[in-house]
């Protein structure tokens, strides 16, 4: 496997308990970690049609998302997301364990999942 380092300067665009949506595809989410570069399996990696396949050397994020099948835990490369405009809570049965207030746009994070 080849290994990815960190580009120069890795800014992650959104943060921990921002509400976003993806760009191309119907889901909305509430970000819980940042990777800085890809950080996911090669397999995984390649079963993203290539026509639509991101760089790996952006941020990642992982989501607790949401659509109208269900709820879901999301792993979206920065170019694919953009802010929520809904000002909505996500409906996901994980919200709860790690996050508390709900602001329009974002969750607070649960004191103890702080570092």
């Amino acid at each position: 496997m080849d290994e990815v380092s960190a580009p120069p300067i890795a800014s992650a665009r959104f943060g921990i308990g921002e509400v976003v949506r993806h760009r191309l595809l119907d889901f909305r989410g509430v970000i819980f970690d940042v990777d800085p570069v890809f950080a996911n399996s090669e397999e995984w990696y390649q079963a993203i049609p290539a026509e639509i396949r991101p760089s790996k050397d952006q941020p990642f994020y992982h989501l607790l998302a949401e659509n109208g099948e269900g709820s879901y835990v999301a792993y979206v490369s920065q170019q694919n997301l953009v802010a929520d405009e809904e000002d909505e809570p996500v409906d996901h049965p994980a919200i709860d364990n790690l996050f508390e207030a709900f602001e329009p746009g974002r969750y607070k994070l649960r004191p103890e999942h702080r570092h």
